[in-house]
């Protein structure tokens, strides 16, 4: 696909400057204050340059009126940061986001995912668990060779980082798939808690640290300089055994020990000590970077993963819109506009690259690849993060927005609707569209706009004002879609209660045939859904269905959510138990009719698993086929 994004045209984001010394202590929320150590290798092969100072300033806040420039990203080195106070984000969401149910995503997907993260300036982008399947390698290779190639003019080029358990398989793989990126790593796990190792691993400790050691030589062997390793569950491990092992794969070679609280059972305060003791009884540990890996089980997340920084991790490992494993992790938005907005204030100056205009058209484009459903209420990305319905706080909002906002929206890349100039209908043109999607961080093709264009007429006839909530359900439903296997070209539904439901649909093959198929069901969308079942023969479970408005009003865009299941074998190898695992899909589609955007999600949803088949697909009849029931 062609590059949808760019950089939003913005007006300046208001901030407030504040000089930092790189040399205060930390001392809020925890009570610790790292200690500033100079950094030698116990590597052969580990390089550093000679810190030196940096000047910079820290945006903390939108409230004054001059926009200051970003810090300046030191220069990257594997196993050592020279500036004290920077913070390197690790994103997940292609590795660990995946993992959420009904999350998979094609490597086209992923792929533009990958790229969003790079304008977003994530320092290491965990692209995936390349053993699990040969589309998961392919994708993690693709991103390798693309965006780990991709330096900016800053010198900038994000590190792509593959997964793998501790064993030579794995380890094996992920550098196969990761090292034609000008910054790869290799990151491996094992578990270390009382509980894994006996039920899991059915290892002892000696036994794990074996493992651990050997598995970290064995990465840096093949030439890979940035190994990172994580001790599974190591909120739940004995901190003795902790200390041992973290010191053996620092001696084998490793440059990031991540800290991961697998399961969210630790509390900020509790997490930033458990930080704290490893940076001060870890041998070696003033040769490597310390991360965090918080999920989000008990809603914790994001206090402890800045509990942990403000101990001295300077690596955090987040997920767009905070997805993962059961109830998701720690959220890049959330953790970056934190640092932005408190770090100079109460965080020691701590600060990040991230280019946090960007921040919005990542959760976009995540919601509407993953099908995820960003919940209204959700900080910084929210549908509600920046709507003000109670009276006393509309007056404060009219007299100064700095009173109940501590963050601009235009700082995340979202425009304010009510303050903008175009206003859509039936009478705009293809320059007006194109103008207002450039502001919504939108950059299309010619033959994308188009596309668009039409569809935006359709509705404009329709409705007296298209919103940019309209727009960009539209862009969805348009760009955000997996490659087409099948498209819907016309459909035709009889419903009520006088009979059975039935519904004729016509689908467009990716050769180009008609399709055509009827039948009857208990409603619009069970008959419709029937009839495409008749012309695309892939027996699939529908798991979930959700149908929701864009905007109020009788005359809203209707936005569909599905999520099936394939009954033939469509799996994965699931990174931390090694299991085989039924892939999930889902589609979203958006129309005036809702039963035209619900056989839209389906389809886009069948697309998607079609997109995973390995096996060549069926040759489609070259006639035009006409199929009932």
């Amino acid at each position: 696909m062609a590059n949808v994004f760019k950089s939003p045209h913005f007006s300046p984001t208001p901030t407030s400057i504040s000089s930092v010394n790189s040399k205060s202590q930390t001392h809020i929320l925890l009570h610790f204050s790292p200690s500033q150590k100079s950094t030698f290798s116990t590597h052969p092969s580990i390089q550093f340059s000679t810190p030196r100072p940096i000047s910079k300033s820290l945006i903390s806040c939108s409230q004054s009126q001059n926009p200051i420039p970003s810090p300046r990203r030191p220069e990257y080195i594997p196993n050592h940061i020279s500036d004290p106070s920077y913070i390197r984000i690790f994103d997940t969401t292609l590795r660990d986001g995946e993992q959420s149910p009904g999350a998979s995503l094609t490597s086209k997907e992923k792929l533009d995912i990958a790229r969003q993260l790079a304008r977003l300036g994530v320092d290491i982008i965990e692209a995936g668990f390349p053993a699990a399947s040969k589309d998961d390698f392919e994708a993690v290779k693709q991103i390798a060779k693309e965006v780990g190639n991709a330096v900016d003019k800053d010198g900038y080029v994000p590190v792509i980082c593959g997964l793998s358990r501790c064993n030579e398989n794995d380890i094996r793989t992920a550098w196969e798939a990761v090292k034609y990126a000008k910054r790869p790593r290799i990151h491996t796990f094992i578990a270390t808690s009382a509980i894994h190792m006996e039920y899991k691993l059915r290892k002892t400790k000696a036994q794990v640290i074996e493992i651990a050691r050997s598995m970290v030589e064995f990465a840096r062997s093949l030439g890979c300089n940035d190994v990172e390793f994580s001790p599974e569950d190591a909120g739940r491990s004995d901190r003795e055994f902790l200390y041992q092992i973290l010191g053996e794969v620092i001696q084998a070679g490793a440059t990031t020990l991540n800290i991961p609280d697998t399961v969210g059972y630790n509390v900020p305060s509790e997490f930033g000590k458990l930080i704290a003791d490893i940076k001060a009884n870890t041998p070696g540990i003033e040769n490597v970077v310390i991360s965090t890996h918080c999920q989000n089980d008990l809603g914790l997340s994001t206090a402890n993963t800045l509990a942990g920084a403000c101990a001295g991790a300077r690596q955090l490992e987040v997920t767009i819109n905070g997805i993962g494993e059961r109830a998701g992790n720690a959220s890049l938005e959330e953790v970056v506009m934190t640092l932005k907005c408190r770090g100079d204030h109460v965080l020691g100056g701590l600060h990040t690259g991230i280019n946090t205009q960007q921040i919005f058209m990542a959760s976009k484009m995540v919601e509407d690849y993953t099908g995820l459903h960003v919940q209204p209420h959700k900080a910084i990305v929210g549908a509600n993060a920046f709507a003000h319905e109670s009276g006393i706080h509309q007056d404060g909002m009219l007299k100064h927005k700095g009173t109940y906002e501590i963050i601009s929206p235009e700082d995340i890349g979202i425009e304010r609707s009510n303050d903008a100039g175009i206003v859509l209908g039936k009478l705009s043109g293809r320059h007006a569209l194109r103008k207002q999607l450039e502001e919504l961080g939108y950059e299309l093709e010619d033959e994308q706009l188009e596309s668009i264009f039409w569809r935006f007429k359709a509705v404009a006839e329709q409705k007296k004002r298209v919103t940019d909530a309209d727009l960009r359900a539209l862009v969805s439903d348009e760009v955000f879609q997996p490659e087409v296997v099948w498209k819907l070209h016309d459909m035709q539904v009889t419903c009520g209660t006088l009979g059975l439901s039935t519904a004729t649909v016509k689908l467009i093959s990716a050769d180009g045939r008609e399709h055509v198929a009827c039948s009857v069901g208990t409603g619009p969308v069970d008959s419709a859904y029937k009839a495409v079942d008749l012309i695309v023969k892939e027996p699939v479970t529908l798991l979930e269905y959700s149908l929701s408005a864009v905007t109020e009003g009788i005359d809203a865009i209707a936005t569909t959510r599905v999520l099936i299941r394939g009954e033939n074998s469509y799996t994965s190898t699931h990174a931390l138990t090694g299991e085989s695992v039924y892939r999930t899909f889902s589609g979203i589609g958006a129309g005036m009719d809702i039963v035209v955007s619900s056989v839209k999600a389906y389809i886009g949803a069948l697309n998607k698993m079609l997109g995973f088949k390995e096996k060549p697909q069926t040759k489609i009849s070259l006639e035009r086929t006409t199929v009932s029931t």
